[in-house]
């Protein structure tokens, strides 16, 4: 991995991060009187006024799982992810509803990933979701394959994989009136959400239809 420049190709302490984030964070004993939380990270950027409460918004609408940016993840680093996410499919598929999101991570239902995932950076989620019997047996399943340490596997295809399986495709929402902005990605919003003022990004700078970006295979899931 370090051969081909791949970034934390030999980092450890990312690895324990990702695992971290995955399988291990929503049961600090800091967080067990909380459901929900929004993942804020050092270095961001966001560029508007949020007058509405996002976690209260989760709730309302029982959405489980929220996102601003969505993107290809790299292939190298989850080689084999896409193997043991289809071996838990196939023996649970009682945590799977019919009316998943399988479309939005596979183009032939479920044969290959097409490594479109949420960028976890940003996230406002249910931790109850990550509790759920579901998730904690899917993290299991993966965290015996090793590929948290042997390959790079990311926090943020874990998550997307599972908001994506085991909720109803309707309960993953898209934050597109909150402009954010991690590294060189930057969603910003458009039309009405930008013209009302609440916004200093331009909305005309955004990853949204990016050729690596997998909004439009979101959208798609509501057509």
């Amino acid at each position: 991995m370090s051969a081909m420049g791949m970034i934390y190709a030999d980092s450890v302490p990312y690895r324990n991060m990702c695992r971290f984030n995955s399988g291990f964070f929503y049961h600090h004993e800091l967080l067990q009187n909380y459901r929900y939380y929004w993942r804020v990270e050092p270095e961001v950027t966001f560029f508007c006024d949020v007058n509405y409460d996002p976690l209260m918004y989760m709730q309302e609408n029982k959405k489980v799982y929220g996102f601003t940016i969505a993107l290809l993840e790299w292939r190298p680093t989850i080689e084999t992810l896409w193997d043991a996410v289809k071996e838990f499919m196939k023996a649970h598929p009682e945590h799977l509803p019919k009316q998943n999101s399988l479309e939005f991570l596979s183009d032939n239902r479920g044969d290959d990933y097409n490594l479109c995932h949420y960028w976890s950076n940003f996230e406002i989620a249910d931790m109850d979701f990550w509790r759920s019997p579901a998730y904690e047996s899917f993290f299991k399943h993966l965290d015996s394959k090793g590929g948290f340490y042997y390959e790079r596997w990311g926090d943020a295809p874990i998550h997307s994989i599972a908001a994506s399986l085991f909720s109803y495709r309707s309960q993953v929402h898209f934050f597109s009136d909150i402009g954010y902005r991690h590294d060189s990605f930057q969603h910003c919003p458009r039309g009405d959400e930008w013209k009302n003022g609440r916004c200093a990004c331009d909305s005309t700078d955004t990853f949204d239809y990016h050729p690596n970006s997998c909004l439009k295979k979101y959208e798609k899931l509501f057509k």
